[in-house]
Order: C-alpha cells, then structure tokens, then sequence
C-alpha cells in the first residue's frame, strides 16, 4: 500500500484532461443541488434560526458533510467541461499541506491572518472597499482612499472601472485589461494618499 499524497498541479491537469464530461447546466441545477440536498439528508444538517451555528456536533457534522460533498462531487472545470475527482486520502493530504497563516501586505501595513474557530478572541481582518462593484472613474481613487483611511480596515479589497478614460471597460476587450491596469494604479496611489502603502489589496 502505497503513502497518501496530495495532487499537484500535473496532477489536477491530467485528471481534468481525463476527467468525466459535464454540461456546465448539469452541474450547476442537477449535480451540485441534488448531492447538497443528499449532504443535508445524511448528516441531519438544519441550521433551523442560527445564521452561524455553534454547537460543536453541528460544525463536526458540517465538517464531514463538506469532505463527503467533495468526494461526491469532485471539482468542475468549465474550459475542459470535466470534473476532477479526489479520494479522501487526497482531500486530508491536501488539508495538511495548507499554510496555516498568510502575511497579507508588507512591513508596517501588512497583517497576518491565521484560523479562528468559534468565538475566537482573535480580531478577524477586515477588507474594505466596494469589492468587484462597478464604481465611476471620477470617484474610484478617492473612494479606495478612503477605505484605506479607517484604522479598523486591514486590506482592500477593489471594485471595477465603470470606464476608462472615457472609454466603456468592456468585457474581454483592451479596454477591460487597461481597466484593471488603471485600477490598480488608482488604488496603489491611494494607499500612499492614505498613509498605509504596504496595505494588502
């Protein structure tokens, strides 16, 4: 019997190269709802009123529900129209290589963010902005600055150029790629504006 290991990259391309052929359709209103519904048969999940449970039987099961949906499901790749497939094994390999902390930012700005489990005394970190809105030329720089601005903020998170220069930022087009040239210049600029340049974006 050979060790568990965790899939790489070459891996995950061969099995989706490999993998079975999915309707994107089938995915999204047969496969993911239906197997949803079996998880929540199976393990007795009902959060009844609790948007955020925390009864430690109900996270266990929750647990158990994800991995369980996962191996069920496998993952779907819309470019090849496959889907993945995982063992158990792989799944809890996988989980062991996960980091268990990421600096967001640098130097002075930047902020660690590691688990927090239920009532965690632990600050969580807040990203601030209007987070993929569609957001106007004239106001996008003054609006991420003023975001970075508030101390309780810890990253931001950016929204996307309604235009540029004047011009639509039309999806799949030049104009979109400039779009995100442009957005991301603005919100560099204002961080510096703000005081918090090494601020995670």
């Amino acid at each position: 019997m050979t060790a568990p290991r965790y899939v790489d990259v070459f891996d995950t391309y061969n099995r989706f190269i490999s993998g079975d052929r999915i309707l994107e359709k089938d995915w999204d209103y047969y496969l993911l709802p239906n197997n949803a519904s079996l998880m929540k048969r199976r393990y007795g999940i009902n959060f009844g009123s609790e948007i955020i449970p925390e009864d430690q039987d109900m996270l266990d099961r929750l647990f158990v529900a994800g991995i369980d949906m996962l191996i069920t499901t496998g993952v779907y790749n819309r470019d090849t129209g496959t889907r993945l497939k995982l063992t158990e094994d792989e799944i809890y390999e996988g989980l062991k290589m996960a980091p268990k902390k990421l600096t967001l930012g640098e130097g002075k700005d930047a902020v660690e963010c590691t688990a927090r489990r239920g009532n965690s005394m632990n600050k969580p970190i807040i990203e601030g902005g209007p987070t993929g809105a569609p957001v106007s030329e004239a106001i996008y720089p003054t609006l991420i600055e003023s975001y970075a601005q508030e101390p309780m903020v810890d990253a931001i998170v950016t929204g996307v150029l309604e235009t540029v220069k004047g011009h639509p930022s039309v999806k799949n087009s030049p104009w979109e790629v400039r779009a995100t040239m442009h957005e991301l210049t603005y919100a560099h600029n204002a961080l510096i504006a703000a005081g918090r340049p090494g601020m995670a974006i």
